[in-house]
Formats: C-alpha cells, structure tokens, sequence
C-alpha cells in the first residue's frame, strides 16, 4: 500500500473528506455512531456553527491543524493538533493536544500521523502531547478521549466507540494513561424506599426547593446551569469555565432533544444550590442505517424530531452541587424526582458517565442505584 499524509488547515475543502474518514473505517459497525456532520462542517439548514469552520468560536483561543492519511482516494486515518490558549493559561501549561484520531488497523499509518501531531505541537513550544479528543481535553468538550472498555455496545450522545486496538496503538507509541472515565448502567425502576426517605429528610432539614427546566427563558436557564456547573466542577481535572460563547451553544443544542422532565434545579432558602442534567440519548435515532439516504444529517435530525419523546434511554450528563451546600442531601432529591418522572415517561436505562475515575462521590452514588460500571475511556499524555 502506497500512501501519503497531507495537513490541512482551517477552511480548507478537503476537511470534507476529514469529516468522512471515520465513516469509511466504521462502515458496517452497528455500535459506532457519529455526531450530525453540520456539528463539524457547519450546515446552515440547521443552523449548525462547525467546529472545523473558522467561524467557530473555539477558533478565537485556539490554534489548529490537521492531517489526513490516503492512499489515492481511499481514506486511512485522521488527526488533529490543537493548543488551547484559555486551557493552557488557566493550567499555567504548555499542553498540546490531538484529537479526531480515527485509522485503519495498521500501526504504520498511526505512529506518522501521530509523529506530525507531535512535531507540529513541539514547534509550537509545547511540553505535553495530551489526546485524544475532539480538539482538546477540557471537561465541556465533546467526544473526549478513546474507548478502552466496553466496546459491545453502543455509546450514548456525545461520547466516542472505537475498536480495541486504537488504545493498543497510543499505548505502542508511548502515550501514558493521564485520566480515565468511565459509565454505569442503571436499569430504572421504581425509587426505592431508602432514596425516598433520605430525600424526604433533606427537604425536612432546610427549605429545599426544586423546578424543572423552563423552556419559555431556554438562554436565562444555561446562564444558571453554567454558574452552577462553574462553581461546582472547579475543582476538577480538566476543568475550564465556559464562556458565553458555549453557553450560546449550549442553549442551540438543547432546544432539538431536551426533555424538560430529565433536567431540574434546586434552591435552598431561596439561592441556587444544585442542578441534574439528563438527556435523551440522541445517539438511538443518529444510529447510521448505511443508506446514503438515509444518513445524511437532514434525514438523521427528522428521525430525532419524530422519536425524541420515545427514546427509553438517558444520559445523565453533569449533577453538580455548589459546595456550601454539599453534604445535605440534595442530590437525593433531585435524583428522586428525575427517577420518577423518568420511570413514568418511559425510560428504562439511565448511564451516568464521563465521571472521573478518583470521583469516589458520584461513583458510589452510582453504585448506590444499583449501576453497573460497563465503560471506560482513557485519555493519554506524553512528554514533548
């Protein structure tokens, strides 16, 4: 096999055939499944930003670059080289980052395109290679790090599949473990005795209060859950405060697949305490029918409209308590109340996940509902 790595840059056309690299390797995976193609090459149809476009404000903090792998037309492999200025000045680092990696089972053609990520970033003054991700590793990112176990059965929304060898390969190149995440399986029933009366004690205690998510102020309500989720998440690796800019974002995205039952927010005495955010696993109806019909993202946003309300799975995406008042029982509470309308409505799996593998609290608290732990990611890091 004969075959070259060409760079691409920002606007560049060809990160067209960048966005398609893992739907030639995946082609038949009926685990595997890709985010709308608009989420990276932007579409005006749907009113999508692409994270590949120049007009992406993650481009304003950032510098990027990217490589593609063919041999002629066929489409071997993939990666990006990112520096996130805003992460590196809130860390005080030199960290460079790959991301979008995706290749053909053959080692040759990930060690090059890993040789390209890391002499681009070494050029760029950096002291870490960390990857891999979208662009990079920050906790509000999608689509983080690579899928080392549980690979027999589906991701949920906006997290990554891959086969057993990618982790094969990074470790082979020399890449280290900085962090792992991992996913638990709850099959929803019921609440249990014991999570109502803790939660009935908590409401007694304090004057706890809790509402759903109000659709009407959509933008006024991710400006809360991004000071929640700033305050709260602080202390967390790789944790970087969102900015406006994502949370404008954020608030686009929600509208399409937000259950207003699945996302609710407490108050004590009257101040924002907490807030739980679960979604609807979009991943169901974004599954890839192999039709190019079929999987073009105007057909694959329709069938999310028309299940959106029949979708028996959810993701609980982030849970998170202002410190002063951790400790009193809240997220019982709030872990109650979303249990049951979820019950109710429908849902019968629910899977925390991205949860950090030393997060002793969230990780017992999933135990405690009967989870089962059945994925982990890894992300990796090596010295430049």
């Amino acid at each position: 096999m004969t075959w070259s790595i060409k760079q691409l840059e920002l606007g560049d056309r060809r990160l067209a055939d960048f966005v398609r690299v893992p739907w030639v390797l995946h082609k038949g995976d009926s685990y595997w499944t890709p985010p709308l193609n608009g989420e990276l090459s932007g579409s005006r149809l749907l009113g999508l930003t692409g994270l590949l476009t120049p007009q992406h404000p993650y481009h304003a903090e950032a510098d990027v670059t990217h490589f593609i792998a063919q041999d002629g037309k066929r489409l071997l492999g993939r990666v990006s080289a990112a520096i996130n200025h805003r992460f590196n000045e809130h860390y005080d680092s030199k960290i460079g980052f790959f991301g979008f990696f995706e290749v053909c089972q053959d080692y040759s053609i990930a060690e090059a395109l890993l040789n390209h990520a890391r002499e681009w970033l070494a050029r760029k003054g950096m002291t870490v290679m960390r990857g891999p991700g979208a662009y990079s590793n920050a906790t509000t990112e999608a689509h983080q790090a690579v899928l080392v176990e549980g690979f027999d059965t589906p991701p949920t929304v906006e997290l990554t599949h891959n086969p057993a060898y990618y982790g094969e390969f990074l470790e082979r190149y020399g890449l280290r473990k900085a962090k792992d995440y991992c996913a638990y399986k709850i099959d929803l029933k019921p609440p249990s005795p014991r999570l109502i009366r803790v939660a009935e004690a908590a409401s007694a205690r304090r004057k706890i209060e809790t509402r759903v998510v109000n659709m009407k102020h959509l933008r006024a309500e991710v400006d809360r859950i991004v000071d929640i989720f700033n305050q709260a998440w602080a202390n967390n690796w790789g944790f970087l405060p969102i900015t406006q800019a994502e949370a404008e974002a954020i608030a686009s995205n929600l509208k399409m697949v937000i259950d207003p039952g699945l996302m609710r927010f407490a108050t004590v005495d009257g101040e924002l305490a907490a807030v739980l955010g679960a979604l609807p696993d979009s991943n169901i109806p974004f599954r890839p029918h192999w039709n190019r019909l079929q999987d073009t993202d105007l057909m694959r946003a329709l069938r999310l409209l028309r299940m959106r309300r029949h979708i028996p799975v959810m993701r609980l995406m982030f849970f998170g308590v202002i410190p002063k008042y951790r400790k009193l029982g809240i997220d019982a509470l709030l872990y109650l109340q979303v249990q049951k309308y979820a019950v109710e409505h429908g849902y019968t799996m629910c899977e925390p996940s991205m949860l950090l593998e030393d997060n002793d609290l969230i990780l017992r608290a999933s135990a405690s509902m009967d989870g089962e732990k059945y994925k982990t990611w890894r992300i990796y890091d090596m010295p430049l």
